[in-house]
This record gives C-alpha cells, structure tokens and sequence, in this order.
C-alpha cells in the first residue's frame, strides 16, 4: 500500500494507519509522530506500520507496567496480559529477593519486577542473540545481567538453590497453530518465542525438570499458560516436585501456574 510522502500531518497518518487495517489509528499515529525526529524518518515509520510490523516494533520500544521497554525488530513484544504475572511475583518476592527470567525476550519481566522491589538480585537468560542484546538494554537498567544460552545452561552455577522468584514467560503455542496467530507475531516475531511444540508444553517440560535445582526452599516458578493447557502445565509442575496453583484474571485474560518448591523442613 502507497504512503504519501512527507511533511505528513495527523489527518493523513491516521488515514493512511485506517486504511491499513490498524484498530487504533489514531492512537497509533499520535505515537508515531511524537517519536519521528524528521519528515525523512515519520514516513518510514508510517511505511513500515502499514506494510505489517507491529507498532512496538517500529516506535523501538513497547509500554509495560507504565515503562518503556525497547522492543529491537524481530523480538517478541510483552503482552499486556502478562502484567498480570508480574503482579503474582511481587505478591511471592521481598526485598533483596534473588529473580531469574528464563525465556527472557526483551527482559520485560524482570526489569519490572526490579524496578519495583528494592535490592533485587537479578539475572535474565534467552536462547535468541538478537533477544538477549535487546534484554540488555532493558535489564542492565534494572542492574541485572543476561546471558545468551539455552534455558538454566548459561546462568551462573552459584545460583543453583538460591533462586526466589523464577519467571519463565515460555512459548506456548502448539506449533500447528503457529499459522493462526496474528501476522503481526507469526511474521515478525521471533518463532523460537513462540512455538512450544506438540502440544505447547516442550519448552515448559524443560523448564520444571530443573526447577527444584534452581529455587531456594519456599521459591516459587511463575509461567503463563493459556486457559485450556493449564491443567496439563499443573499436572507437569506437581510430576517434578512442586506445589502447584492456578491464578486468572479474567479481565487481562492471562492465566498463571505458580509452582512453589516446599520449604526446608525444621
């Protein structure tokens, strides 16, 4: 689809953003134009909004829990239901609390929670070299640091039995619905942050078999699930020795398992 070339002004980018298909025009384009330093530059943001890229990508950063996370193209963009995981951690975390993010993508999740618990000590870690450069803008804000491996591979092996909070945002999709997703994700996110196999619950298999390894007596592992896999991810936390419960918000339409290692016992 033809964009009209600059100087654009407000009428002709929500036109052009309408015209596209995209919902929220107007807010789109209000963004758009408040984050474009020159004409040059608000024509090829408005050009790569229509031609499909999701808005985060192309503003360079997406809001999360009221702050601005730097979204690199190609990374998976927080969810605004996933806020809702958040808020299920720091109900688990206290101050100087020890915080892993597994799957980390942009490191979202443990920047937040950094950001708003005193003294955390945080780690991130991400299988995807362009996710864990983006993750460390994000996370050495928050004083964190990320590592580029496979799930527990590349975190420090001193964190074995310490850690408080395990915040693993793993991908859930069945890899047969993959073509059904949103071509904004299914084209333009990165498919390793998305597809969670068979049956959507490879990747979090992997994750619980270590978990108890890795949690400190009492730490808790927090992953989103959607609603009709949350029974299967329960039964999978409680099959590797964890305490597992199920929490909804019905407004945000997000659904977290918190699986709790049992404390020491006296």
């Amino acid at each position: 689809m033809p964009v009209p070339p600059s100087p654009l002004t407000f009428p002709t980018v929500v036109t052009t953003l309408r015209a596209a298909g995209c919902v929220f025009a107007e807010d789109e384009a209000r963004l758009i134009l408040s984050a474009a330093r020159t004409p040059a530059e608000l024509t090829a943001m408005v050009g790569r909004r229509v031609h499909g890229l999701p808005l985060e990508h192309v503003l360079g950063w997406a809001e999360f829990r009221g702050r601005r996370i730097t979204v690199d193209p190609g990374v998976f963009v927080p969810r605004r239901r996933t806020e809702f995981l958040v808020d299920q951690a720091l109900a688990l975390a206290g101050p100087g609390a020890v915080v892993v993010d597994l799957c980390c993508g942009t490191g979202a999740l443990g920047a937040a929670l950094a950001a708003e618990l005193a003294g955390v000590e945080l780690y991130a870690s991400d299988i995807d070299p362009t996710a864990v450069r983006c993750a460390r803008t994000n996370v050495a804000a928050a004083g964190g640091r990320v590592y580029e491996g496979d799930l527990y591979e590349p975190l420090p092996a001193a964190l074995a039995g310490r850690v408080d909070v395990l915040l693993a945002n793993v991908p859930y999709v069945p890899t047969g619905e993959i073509p059904l997703l949103p071509a904004e994700a299914r084209l333009h996110e990165a498919r390793v942050a998305l597809d969670g196999g068979a049956d959507g619950l490879d990747v979090l298999r992997r994750v619980t078999a270590g978990a108890v390894r890795w949690l400190a007596p009492g730490g808790s592992l927090l992953f989103e699930t959607s609603e009709r896999q949350a029974a299967r991810a329960v039964a999978t936390v409680t099959g590797d020795g964890l305490l597992a419960r199920t929490v909804t918000s019905d407004e945000l339409y997000a659904t977290v398992v918190v699986g709790t290692r049992p404390p020491a016992r006296p």
